[in-house]
């Protein structure tokens, strides 16, 4: 039996939760990507902000292996998505909100976190 989700810190919701090739009349018609909440923080903080694996680790309260394992998933996801014309919604994941979210310096590595557990 595997050992229960450990919740990831976010510091920072997504301001678009979809994302869609533009031209698509309804978007609902087209296969769709589903990715975490949790895996957009981690492409966030590596991509966007610039952590190293380690940092981010350290942000978002998991080990570094998880991190590797979470950011691989999270570009197979992206890819798919552009490469195949996919809609893409992030959403869902276990997450503890940083209460600073939105004006955190983006590295806070806070303590005081809201918790939010939201679907798988």
């Amino acid at each position: 039996m595997p050992r229960p989700q450990r919740c990831r810190r976010v510091c920072s919701m997504p301001r678009s939760g979809e994302f869609a090739p533009a031209g698509i009349a309804c978007p609902n018609t087209i296969d769709t990507v589903i990715m975490s909440i949790d895996e957009y923080e981690v492409i966030r903080l590596i991509d966007l902000v610039g952590l190293t694996q380690e940092q981010c680790a350290l942000q978002i309260n998991v080990a570094r292996t998880t991190v590797t394992g979470i950011y691989d998933v999270a570009r197979r996801k992206i890819a798919d998505a552009l490469v195949h014309g996919k809609r893409l919604l992030i959403e869902g994941g276990n997450i503890e909100l940083c209460k600073q979210s939105g004006k955190c310096c983006n590295s806070c590595h806070c303590r005081s976190t809201q918790h939010i557990k939201k679907g798988d």
